[in-house]
């Protein structure tokens, strides 16, 4: 499975409201996984973006939430999920918090799909599913992931409106001369 952004940040428990450091995991699958080492070993939370995640905003969009002391209000990123609460986070500058920010709308957005070459088939990489492997070298599957455009099939659609737009105006036009046969 692909890591997209990882890094320290502080995050807020949901009962206590302590900030806490934490190491924050991206995954490609839409996971979003706080640790409490570097080494992943010690799991704290989990949040699937794909499911959950209804926006992400940063800095003054926060609202009413305080960042911890050392921190200015800029570095704050606050995820809303779709059952009402929040996941509060605070990153080390307000560039970085930007940069947390476009990365989890751009999990949240893309769907993923893996290409296996030898069989000439697309298939999507399940929400919960960790089966994304990169695996080089002869004599293994290889599997390449793709993101789909979300513009893919726009133009299509457009032709087809164009098309049915011109059949409606010929039998639309068609129609406005019948006053003129029944005089």
């Amino acid at each position: 499975m692909a890591l997209l952004k990882s890094g320290w940040v502080w995050r807020q428990t949901s009962v206590l409201k302590r900030w806490k450091l934490n190491w924050c995991d991206i995954w490609i699958d839409g996971s979003l996984v706080f640790y409490k080492t570097e080494s992943r070993q010690d799991f704290q939370h989990r949040v699937n973006l794909k499911i959950a995640c209804v926006d992400v905003r940063t800095g003054l969009e926060c609202g009413d939430v305080n960042p911890p002391e050392t921190n200015p209000k800029e570095n704050l990123i606050v995820i809303l999920l779709r059952d009402g609460s929040t996941v509060n986070m605070c990153a080390n500058s307000e560039d970085d918090a930007i940069a947390w920010k476009l990365t989890l709308l751009e999990t949240r957005r893309n769907p993923v799909f893996t290409y296996d070459p030898y069989d000439d088939y697309y298939q999507a990489v399940p929400l919960n599913g960790h089966t994304v492997y990169f695996t080089p070298g002869p004599g293994t599957h290889h599997h390449v992931v793709v993101q789909r455009d979300p513009f893919d099939g726009v133009a299509e659609n457009l032709a087809l409106g164009l098309l049915a737009g011109m059949a409606a105006g010929a039998a639309m036009r068609s129609f406005l001369w019948m006053p003129v046969f029944f005089c």
